[in-house]
């Protein structure tokens, strides 16, 4: 089971380094994270499958669109500026999955990332606030958008990533859908997310579901918050997290899952990681080593040790038949070939507790097959957001 198979090709041949050119950056283009031009343009100077070249080449494109955003912002050209400044945001973000933390560019590119996300947010209307809810003695950094100037109650949707995730991807990923069509916006790194493994903040079993009712207590601190219409939107590892926190905490309305991960553990031992032994992963591509290290160390396991993820994974679990709020289920056409990920999608389908249940397998054929439905958002937002807006119907 690859949960990152490109199940579609896109610029190079190593599948690791594909799946994040095609999925994440180029995915991210409907939102404004970047250019077709620039993508492939980058691209053309990486060596495939070679983590350093990769890094250079994006950190180079991230500080060009920055300073083209800077220029525009001393001129006065304010949504120049706010467009540059989501770009280079996310053009910075692009080099992390080939830096472990211990490169002193990894840190460079995360405090761009989110000081760019910050500038450019300022330059919205309503703006999109930066926030940090107070969490175990720490805080969870993130965003919220509001739906409209004022502070009439309207329906929000948490969005919690993977194990892999920003706060600043969830923007990208479909936050501009969220306003389009009336939604407030609400994200933020959970432990083990964004930079928080740097102050030993992992993954555990206890932390997630605590950290996700953590959230929900600040959404619903919001006059802007209509209690009756908050959902709550889990990808990747996310589509477990989410209702892990939905088992425990019954206040959220509705709940979606792309796709959901009943027991996280099962899964890791069908992935490579399970048995790559040191002697494998010398036959790995550069990036690809750096990405599943990368995995390891938000889970608080030694980068050397990555059958140690199967451990790690074992405790993150839950029972659909205690997840009691109606529930959408997505999974892409690519990843539901995985007899696994169809076992556990349909065991969570079947034993969901409430009638108010669906799934949906995104096409191939209309470019939605890959992992959380990445390089067709439009086709995934318009699934989730019809889904809601029904859900949330008076009638």
């Amino acid at each position: 089971m690859d949960p990152h198979a490109a199940h579609a090709g896109f610029r190079f041949k190593d599948p690791a380094m594909d799946f994040v050119f095609g999925s994440l950056v180029l995915g991210s283009a409907v939102n404004h994270g970047c250019e077709i031009g620039e993508a492939f343009a980058t691209a053309a100077l990486i060596k495939d499958g070679d983590a350093d070249s990769w890094r250079d080449q994006w950190l180079k494109t991230a500080a060009l669109i920055e300073a083209r955003g800077e220029k525009a912002l001393a001129e006065g050209h304010t949504v120049s500026a706010r467009d540059q400044f989501m770009r280079a945001c996310y053009a910075y973000r692009a080099a992390l999955p080939s830096m472990l933390p211990d490169d002193p560019r990894f840190g460079l590119a995360t405090g761009k990332c989110r000081e760019l996300l910050k500038r450019a947010g300022r330059l919205l209307a309503p703006e999109l606030e930066y926030i940090e809810i107070p969490f175990d003695g720490t805080v969870l950094p993130g965003y919220f958008r509001k739906a409209s100037a004022g502070d009439a109650p309207a329906p929000t949707l948490i969005m919690i990533g993977g194990a892999e995730t920003f706060a600043e991807d969830q923007y990208f990923y479909i936050a501009p859908q969220a306003f389009d069509r009336g939604y407030n916006f609400l994200t933020v790194d959970l432990p083990g997310q964004g930079l928080m493994p740097l102050q030993d903040r992992f993954f555990t079993p206890g932390g997630i579901g605590a950290s996700i009712s953590a959230v929900a207590d600040y959404a619903l601190s919001r006059k802007d918050v209509d209690p009756k219409r908050l959902a709550v939107y889990g990808i990747s590892s996310g589509g477990g997290f989410v209702p892990m926190a939905a088992e425990r905490d019954g206040r959220f309305s509705a709940i979606v899952m792309n796709n959901c991960v009943v027991d996280a553990g099962a899964g890791v031992t069908k992935m490579a990681v399970a048995t790559a032994t040191p002697e494998a992963v010398k036959g790995w591509s550069s990036f690809s080593r750096v990405s599943n290290q990368l995995i390891a160390w938000r889970f608080g396991v030694d980068r050397n040790n990555l059958p140690g993820l199967v451990e790690a994974n074992s405790g993150l679990r839950f029972d659909p038949a205690r997840v009691a709020m109606p529930a959408l289920i997505l999974v892409a056409a690519g990843e539901y070939k995985s007899a696994e990920i169809e076992r556990q999608n349909r065991l969570c389908l079947d034993c969901l507790a409430s009638t108010r249940k669906t799934m949906v397998v995104t096409p191939a054929a209309e470019g939605a097959a890959n992992h959380c439905v990445m390089e067709n958002r439009s086709l995934m937002s318009q699934v989730v957001f019809d889904w809601l807006d029904v859900t949330f119907s008076p009638r």
